[in-house]
């Protein structure tokens, strides 16, 4: 069988080679048109390691201290996409020493030698656009006590990779590639002398994809807090070179920053992490705060959802819940079966999590990390709330999509008798037990403490036959449910000896414990914690409530509470159950 999406991607490869071919036999550019000022914001910690020669990119670490970046032995293409983007020279000019300097003159001159005329995996629109931004952001600190040759060499290049992004970047995938590309390509047009003529036609680019692809409430098809951080990222930096040389922004480009800004402090945790869901992670420290201060956009966000997304905060407590459906179409790829998930965070001190993104460590970690269970939500029986489809079997894991994800997703928030108040439903379930899973989350004024329901229901007649069809095939033995909660690694948890309760000590002398109203089995299991930062998945603990749906409604009521305030808690849960007896 013919596989139209394999050629169609071949055809775009082939292309790729070409016009980079093509772009070196272009006028070079011979100067800057202003000193370029650094935007980027780097690690420290990053940048030593990669001057000691431990190469840490997408979850591969190498360690070879003699040996130059480019003849790494590493197969993986992901390790080499991060590598030929050049995102670490931030990482090394963070560092600023005489050999971070050394290392990424090194490196970049060395890829010129071996890739600049247009060879390899690095010329792609998106993966130029990123490298362009670096290369002119550090333009002072590479070019320093370099020869005239090399820096006619340094400016040959950026001519050669702005006119092949000019000629490319259309062929990039709608969103964040596109915006990576087409802010290389302004950056470059306006820095670069003999380039001004490709920052008209990439402003107008950036304005048809801001309208494309930032929604009215602030948010991307994807979902994905962190890649959101980055379209904001990209378009401020825009922002700021365009106004650097006296453009005025478009309404679009501005209004697409002023809708983000808010829902970005939206999805942001008390501790200034982005909330992990749909593939993302917590951000790049500092690099939310420098963006939101660059964007000037001080308005937050209005009562409701922003991307989706539902935030309870109080106190020194912020409670992110993913309250919409995941995204479909193209934006499905990487999307989570999350939905009622939530994040729970105690100041500085992340306390309920989800397990994260494994696309780092392969393609099985990827799957866990997408499945319902790896979410601090309410699973059945082993299943999912949406599925992972067969379309990426056979042609690489990346191409997977969700599937049989839930429609119906009402929420309402509002105020509780001593709190906050979030509710809301899905219909995930209904399909294949008749049940829909309903979830009521309470956050108290003043931030100390969270009272918790998870209902199961069968809401029509059609909906009871189907779960009578699944309780049918457990033997009448019940349809099983388990609800988790997944600790952050640094949080310590223990059970006490009835296993009633949990206590959760966070490393800043908090204590938070966990109880339930005796409805389901209370356990404290083994969990991952995944960053794609890391070697490797870290290890940690969830709390997973289990039991059986044997009627057409089941009621499972749980508390999260400091210390001090446990015994409120389960007064509170001792009353609501004398309530469901009556």
């Amino acid at each position: 069988m013919s596989n139209p999406d394999g050629v169609s991607a071949r055809w775009t490869r082939f292309m790729h080679r070409v016009h980079a071919r093509r772009s070196t036999r272009a006028r070079a550019a011979t100067a800057f048109t202003s000193t370029p000022e650094p935007r980027t914001i780097g690690s420290f910690a990053k940048g030593r390691q990669l001057v000691a020669g431990n190469y840490l990119f997408a979850g591969h670490l190498v360690a070879a201290p003699e040996a130059d970046l480019w003849s790494l032995n590493e197969t993986d293409p992901v390790f080499w996409q991060d590598v030929h983007g050049f995102a670490w020279l931030d990482d090394l000019a963070a560092v600023g020493d005489m050999a971070a300097r050394e290392k990424a003159q090194t490196w970049l001159w060395q890829w010129i030698a071996t890739y600049g005329r247009g060879r390899g995996p690095g010329w792609t629109p998106e993966l130029t656009g990123r490298r362009l931004i670096r290369w002119i952001n550090h333009a002072i600190f590479l070019l320093r006590g370099r020869e005239p040759e090399q820096s006619e060499a340094f400016y040959r290049s950026l001519g050669q990779q702005t006119i092949f992004l000019s000629k490319r970047w259309h062929t990039t995938p709608a969103g964040l590639p596109r915006f990576e590309a087409l802010t290389g390509l302004i950056y470059a047009g306006l820095a670069l002398e003999g380039m001004e003529m490709h920052v008209s036609p990439a402003c107008k680019a950036l304005d048809k994809e801001c309208r494309a692809q930032v929604t009215e409430q602030g948010g991307i098809p994807t979902r994905n807090p962190e890649e959101l951080l980055e379209v904001f990222t990209l378009l401020t930096w825009a922002a700021a070179a365009l106004g650097d040389k006296g453009h005025d922004l478009s309404p679009a480009h501005l209004e697409a920053i002023e809708r983000i800004a808010p829902t970005l402090r939206t999805l942001r945790h008390a501790d200034g992490g982005l909330a992990r869901f749909h593939g993302g992670g917590r951000g790049l420290e500092g690099r939310l705060d420098h963006a939101l201060a660059e964007s000037q956009v001080k308005t937050r966000q209005a009562d409701g959802l922003a991307m989706g997304f539902a935030r309870l905060s109080a106190g020194r407590t912020s409670v992110i819940v993913d309250a919409s459906p995941p995204p479909t179409g193209p934006a499905s790829i990487n999307a989570h079966a999350s939905t009622l998930a939530f994040e729970l965070t105690s100041g500085r001190r992340p306390v309920i999590v989800n397990c994260g993104s494994g696309s780092s460590f392969g393609g099985d970690w990827r799957r866990a990390g997408r499945a319902t269970p790896s979410h601090s939500t309410l699973s059945l029986d082993g299943f999912s709330s949406a599925r992972l489809g067969e379309a990426g079997r056979g042609k690489g894991w990346r191409n997977e999509e969700l599937e049989d994800a839930p429609v119906n997703v009402p929420i309402q928030m509002g105020q509780a008798p001593d709190g906050v108040r979030f509710q809301g439903g899905h219909d995930g379930y209904s399909q294949t037990h008749g049940l829909t899973h309903a979830r009521t989350l309470e956050l108290t004024f003043d931030g100390r403490g969270m009272v918790g329901e998870d209902l199961l229901v069968a809401l029509d007649d059609a909906s009871k036959r189907r779960f009578d069809a699944a309780f049918d095939a457990t033997s009448l033995q019940g349809v099983p449910y388990q609800i988790r909660f997944h600790l952050h690694p640094e949080a310590d948890a223990a059970l006490d000896m009835g296993a009633t309760a949990v206590s959760i000590a966070l490393k800043s002398g908090e204590i938070w414990v966990f109880r339930h109203d005796g409805t389901a089995n209370l356990t404290l299991e083994a969990s991952v914690y995944l960053e794609k930062t890391r070697l490797k998945p870290r290890a940690t603990k969830q709390v997973v409530l289990s039991g059986v749906a044997m009627e057409y409604a089941t009621r499972i009521r749980w508390s999260m509470a400091k210390a001090q305030e446990s015994a409120v808690a389960i007064r509170d849960l001792n009353r609501d159950e004398l309530d469901m007896t009556t």
